[in-house]
C-alpha cells in the first residue's frame, strides 16, 4: 500500500517507522475486538511481536520502566491491528475513549502511569487530539504468558 492510499493514522505509523502487526490470535475463548454501536472494545493485548513476548517478568523485579514503556507501545500496536481488523480502516476512529493498562509488578512498584504512557503517547501521535483518552493503570501480580504489561482499549468510530 502506498503512502497515498494509506489512511492518515497509517501514514503516521509509517512516518514513525512502525507497521501494524498481524492480529494476535486469542489465547483463550474470546475475540480480539467487538463492535457495539459506535464503539469497539479491544480485548487485552500483551506485547507480542512476531509471536514472542518482547519482555517477560514484573516491574520492580526483572523489568524496568523503559522496557515496560516499549511493551505498552507494542501492546498499542497489537490493539490497533485488532481494531483495524474489526473496522477496516483506522481513519474511521473518531476518538480513543479509554485505555486500561495492567502492569505486572511487585507490591512496592508505583510507576504504573509512566509504563502506560508507552501506549498513550503512541495513540496521541497517531490520532492527535482524538487519541487523548481517559486511562487507568493498575498493578497486578501476574499477567497472561508472563507479560509485564497488558492493554485494553475502548474506541469510538465514525
Amino acid at each position: 500500500m502506498s503512502h497515498r492510499t494509506m489512511s492518515h493514522p497509517e501514514r503516521r505509523l509509517a512516518e514513525l517507522g512502525l507497521t501494524l502487526p498481524e492480529v494476535v490470535p486469542p489465547v483463550a475463548a474470546y475475540v480480539p475486538a467487538v463492535g457495539s454501536g459506535a464503539h469497539v472494545y479491544v480485548s487485552g493485548q500483551v506485547p507480542l511481536r512476531e509471536g514472542r513476548l518482547i519482555a517477560a517478568g514484573r516491574l520492580g523485579d526483572t523489568v524496568g520502566v523503559e522496557l515496560a514503556y516499549e511493551c505498552a507501545r507494542q501492546c498499542a500496536l497489537n490493539a490497533l491491528a485488532a481494531l483495524k481488523a474489526e473496522i477496516g480502516d483506522l481513519a474511521a476512529v473518531a476518538r480513543v475513549v479509554k485505555a486500561l493498562v495492567f502492569v505486572a509488578s511487585t507490591a512496592d512498584f508505583t510507576q504504573h502511569p509512566q509504563v502506560g504512557d508507552g501506549a498513550s503517547d503512541l495513540l496521541r501521535e497517531l490520532f492527535g487530539d482524538a487519541g487523548r483518552h481517559a486511562r487507568s493503570a493498575v498493578g497486578v501480580p501476574s499477567l497472561p504468558l508472563g507479560s509485564p504489561v497488558e492493554l485494553e482499549l475502548l474506541v469510538e468510530i465514525r
